[in-house]
């Protein structure tokens, strides 16, 4: 019984994991379609840059609408709209109205441009929408399905989906490239193929539409999940809780469970204002400054940056592509050795060590721009290892266990939004800092700016291994004034 019960939070746990799948997913693979995009709609880099972000907006939209709507109606629900975004979105993102090619035969109704751009955009902001969506609800949900002894390895799949997410769209992006060869992006105004116009004459299309089945599989398969017991308990549907903890855990764990969530079922009151009440201080303030944190080290720029860092610093390597691969191996190597330690060591001590590691390799990165040594890969490397093990999946997994099931999805949606706003100010100030600074400042400020986060990390953050969601609930209640 244990092994199927096991298996069966596995499986359900993976499907919502496949929601931060195509979080990495979507942000990675627009990088292959880049240069693409610019040729055929004539953009000015701004523009280019609009295409870019456009998700980001999107994102942070989605951060702010799903907590309320999370809370409201329940985590399934609100992951299949998420599922929604993104399907409509890749489905958007590969179909703008065409314009080029041979007008007579053309694939797909025609338009110019400019409204082509715009239907791209709005695409985009669909699926960034998804996404934001998506980043707060998937980690709330596995974390309130999980025993507690498996929670944190669990909400680590979320962080460890991303990367592989990320990872593969840089694959996918070089074989379509690879494929078109010579004729990519090259458009011949001849009548040709479905399959030439989508992977070899406009490929971008094609990079997009890969997308397309990996939404629908999370769309399909949410329809086969259960809802969050914690969230239905909280609706005062306790048979229905009830129900799917024993699937999860059998039914003398999830006896137990009941009666946590029956000690704290009185002091759960006030809706969304209950996250303000002094109790909830401490966790509220760690909910916002941790996310925060963890993107003023620099990690959204580096992401975006690391191929031209390794490439020029080490001459083997011979394009981008190969330097984002060399990242997201790394990335996805050290989330898989915070998943396998995350409950033997803790939340905090894997933090204290990640971060203060972190602060090293930044400060060791500035030291070697500035004496311009080719050594800059390894120490960037090493950045990307201890991050991956620490801020990476540990935030996602602090951030949904620290705050009452009531106000989980509203306050989770803080800190996704802190996160999130913080990457997009670290990368658009990024190229700015190099200028002004140069590369050998930019890294000195991001290991500066890791040093009070060792500090907040020390004073604020408990250690939350093992604790069910109702212990750590009442530890707030009990020791906060």
């Amino acid at each position: 019984m244990k092994q199927k019960t096991s298996f069966y939070l596995i499986g359900i746990s993976l499907v919502s994991t496949i929601g931060g799948f195509l979080f990495g997913y979507d942000t990675a693979v627009i990088s292959g379609s880049n240069s693409f995009l610019e040729k055929q709609f004539d953009l000015t880099p701004s523009m280019l840059g609009w295409v870019v972000s456009s998700a980001l907006l999107g994102t942070l939209l989605g951060c702010i609408i799903s907590g309320s709507i999370t809370d409201r109606y329940g985590r399934k629900k609100t992951l299949i709209v998420a599922a929604l975004c993104l399907t409509i979105s890749a489905l958007g993102s590969m179909f703008p109205p065409q314009f080029l090619g041979d007008m007579e035969t053309h694939h797909w109704f025609s338009a110019d441009s400019g409204f082509a751009f715009k239907f791209l955009i709005v695409a985009r902001i669909i699926g960034g929408i998804g996404v934001g969506v998506t980043s707060v609800v998937a980690p709330i949900y596995i974390s309130e399905l999980t025993l507690p002894e498996k929670r944190g390895k669990m909400v680590s799949l979320y962080q460890l989906s991303i990367t592989l997410g990320i990872l593969l769209a840089f694959l996918v992006d070089w074989l379509i490239l690879n494929n078109a060869g010579d004729a990519a992006g090259v458009v011949s105004g001849e009548k040709i193929s479905l399959w030439n116009w989508l992977f070899v004459e406009e490929l971008w299309r094609g990079m997009f539409g890969t997308e397309i089945p990996i939404a629908l599989l999370f769309l399909v398969l949410l329809f086969f999940v259960p809802e969050s017991p914690r969230w239905a308990f909280n609706k005062g549907e306790k048979d229905k809780a009830m129900r799917t903890m024993i699937m999860i855990g059998g039914k003398i764990q999830a006896e137990a469970q009941m009666n946590e969530m029956l000690k704290v079922e009185n002091t759960e009151t006030g809706g969304i204002r209950n996250l303000f009440r002094p109790s909830l201080r401490r966790p509220l303030l760690i909910g916002i400054f941790l996310p925060m944190f963890s993107h003023l080290s620099g990690i959204a720029a580096i992401m975006y940056f690391a191929p031209n860092i390794i490439n020029e610093s080490i001459a083997s390597v011979q394009s981008s592509f190969l330097g984002a691969v060399l990242v997201g191996l790394v990335n996805s190597i050290f989330t898989f050795v915070a998943i396998v330690n995350i409950e033997k060591y803790g939340r905090r001590k894997l933090l204290l060590i990640g971060v203060t590691g972190a602060f090293i390799s930044l400060a060791t990165v500035g030291v070697l721009f500035a004496v311009g040594s080719n050594l800059v890969i390894i120490a960037l490397l090493f950045y990307v290892a201890c991050f991956a093990f620490s801020y990476g999946p540990i935030v996602w997994v602090i951030i949904s266990e620290i705050f009452p099931t009531n106000v989980r999805g509203f306050a989770v949606s803080i800190g996704s939004f802190s996160l999130m706003l913080t990457g997009f100010v670290v990368t658009l100030t990024n190229p700015i800092l190099i200028e002004k600074i140069e590369a050998s400042g930019t890294f000195f400020l991001y290991a500066a700016l890791t040093l009070p986060a060792i500090l907040f990390i020390w004073k604020f953050v408990p250690e939350t291994k093992g604790k069910t969601l109702e212990e750590i609930e009442r530890f707030w209640n009990e020791n906060e004034k």
